[in-house]
């Protein structure tokens, strides 16, 4: 059985279709997109298990450590 591992997905929101974009910055490949928040979460869990499948022995790249607003 598989330790749990957890994973930050980044959410934004087209600004033109409206959809909902999500993708994990340490994980290359997991990436996604949905109409609504609750498929989006749907979605983005999937896509991790098909890339853990495909390769198991994936490690986050990088750790998130927070946003920063940037005013300009």
């Amino acid at each position: 059985m598989r330790s749990k591992t957890s994973y930050t997905a980044i959410i934004e929101q087209d600004a033109t279709t409206g959809y909902y974009v999500a993708y994990i910055p340490d994980l290359p490949g997991a990436h996604t997109q949905a109409e609504t928040l609750e498929e989006l979460k749907d979605n983005i869990k999937e896509v991790v298990e098909l890339v853990l499948e495909e390769n198991p022995k994936s490690k986050p790249e990088s750790y998130f450590i927070g946003t920063q607003l940037v005013t300009i």
